[in-house]
Formats: structure tokens, sequence, C-alpha cells
């Protein structure tokens, strides 16, 4: 069964977050929410989240799949978390799944992980990195890094990580109980 890591921070877009851990978890992918520290997370429109431990905690773990949401401050608080960074920069070596949705691409951005690659955002969130190939698509698909731009796109970009992470027919098979 693929692993996946969610990693959630004070501020975090919680449409973003939920959709991304409801359809993976409806396509039989294991999936494990880690917070910065033990608190509850509080996303940006007030919901409560509880992670199910801490980044720290799961440092030596490896994910077939680490996906960032977005919203604010969270993806700066993401952007800002050594430890993150450090197990970013390891599956990206190991040729794992990365993701990340909103303005949560910065986060893959400060790691060094998308120069080279085509990418989506939300609007501004990646205007720092003028190097980088950004597109204003919904979603982008380039190697093992998918990003997509907003929570209006997270259903997609949560549909593209199922099938990345378990074929197209898993995804067809949970698209068509969403009654779209």
């Amino acid at each position: 069964m693929p692993h996946a890591l969610i990693p959630l921070a004070q501020g975090c877009e919680e449409l973003e977050a939920v959709t991304i851990i409801d359809l993976l978890v409806r396509a039989g992918v294991e999936v494990t929410t880690a917070g910065l520290d033990e608190q509850v997370v509080t996303a940006s429109r007030g919901t409560r989240l509880v992670p199910d431990t801490t980044i720290d905690a799961i440092s030596n773990e490896r994910f077939d799949l680490i996906a960032l949401p977005g919203g604010q401050p969270g993806a700066d608080l993401l952007r800002d978390n050594a430890p993150l960074q450090t197990l970013l920069k390891q599956h990206a070596d190991e040729q794992k799944w990365l993701a990340a949705i909103c303005a949560a691409p910065r986060v893959l951005a400060e790691a060094g992980l998308l120069e080279g690659k085509q990418v989506t955002c939300y609007p501004g969130a990646l205007d720092g990195y003028p190097q980088l190939d950004v597109r204003s698509t919904a979603l982008e698909i380039d190697g093992r890094i998918i990003t997509s731009r907003g929570p209006g796109t997270a259903m997609d970009f949560a549909l593209a990580l199922t099938e990345c992470l378990q074929g197209r027919g898993k995804r067809d098979e949970v698209e068509s109980k969403l009654v779209r």
C-alpha cells in the first residue's frame, strides 16, 4: 500500500489539506499527517486539524508521496521548517513523488527542487523565483513533481495524486463515486 505524508502548518488551506487526505484515503493510500509541532493546527478559515504526528518524529521515514497544502501563513511555515526541507530533498534524491498546491510550491522552490520544471501555483506565489518556468495552468506534472493552482483545483490535484500512486483505474473508481 502506498504511503503519503501530508505536512500541516498553522494557517494551511483546509480545503486543500482535507481534499488531499480524503481522496488518497478513498484510493487506499496510507496517509500520515504531520504538524510542525505537537499543537492542533488551526487552518486559514478556522478549521482545527489534529495531525497524527510531527515532522521531527517521522524525519527518518520514507513515503511514496509528500503532498503540501498551501494557504497562508501555512506555506511559509512549511518553507521555513528545516527538517521538512531536509525530508523533501531526500525524497527528491530517491525519485519519490513530491506535490504542492496553491502557495506551497514555494516550499519546493526553497528546497531547489523546481528548477528546470514546468510548475504552477497560486498567482504570485513564486514571484520571488524568476528562474522558474511558472505556468497559469490548473495542474502541472513534470517528472515526479506535481503542482496545482489553489483551492478551486484541489479535487483535480488530489485525483492526479491518486493516479500517480495507484494508477488510472483507481483514479477513475474514486472519481466515479464523487458524482462530478
